[in-house]
């Protein structure tokens, strides 16, 4: 699992019971001390050791970096939990199809990293969550499961955001668990 925050998606598909085997994080994170405190391997490869967090970022060979870690471990699925970090097509060539990622939004409106607000900027109604295979594209993949959630007139960011989050933390684990039930195990390519 690829995580950069709080770990509230891990601790949701841990806790739904899905087979979690490494914890990698873009940055230190409450996430991996989740993982550390459920006995998950963890990995900690800092954005800031690749040029940090603005235009100096060595996006690709970070990218070659983290393949590196994720391809010499027997992986089924990668499963974003508010990564951070946007990839480039090297990850996608190693793990074709096995990537998925949850987004804030009922995609394809509201791409990018911030859905809530712009959806609230928007003036929407409803919005929601999404579970996608994720591509170079960012938030751009084929969804398999998404679900609704009112906005309502008094929703700040925060506000909506948590209610998205609640549906998330219960779509995402079911989602990857329906996926893994469908995969047919592969033998991981080298990097």
């Amino acid at each position: 699992m690829l995580a950069s925050g709080t770990g509230s998606i891990l601790k949701a598909v841990l806790d739904a019971g899905v087979p979690v085997s490494v914890v990698l994080a873009d940055r230190p994170c409450r996430a991996l001390e989740l993982a550390s405190l459920a006995g998950v391997e963890t990995v900690l490869l800092d954005r800031r050791d690749f040029g940090g967090f603005g235009a100096g970022f060595d996006r690709a060979r970070y990218t070659e970096a983290l393949t590196g870690e994720l391809a010499g471990r027997d992986l089924d699925l990668v499963a974003m939990a508010g990564f951070g970090t946007v990839l480039t097509e090297q990850v996608h060539e190693v793990f074709p199809g096995r990537i998925l990622n949850t987004h804030p939004s009922l995609l394809p409106a509201f791409p990018g990293w911030h859905a809530v607000a712009d959806a609230l900027a928007a003036g929407v109604r409803t919005t929601g969550c999404t579970v996608h295979a994720a591509t170079p594209e960012v938030d751009a993949g084929p969804v398999l499961a998404r679900e609704e959630v009112p906005v309502y007139p008094d929703d700040t960011e925060e506000t909506l955001h948590e209610r998205i989050k609640q549906v998330e933390r219960r779509l995402y684990p079911d989602t990857i668990l329906r996926v893994l039930g469908e995969l047919e195990p592969v033998e991981p390519t080298r990097a």
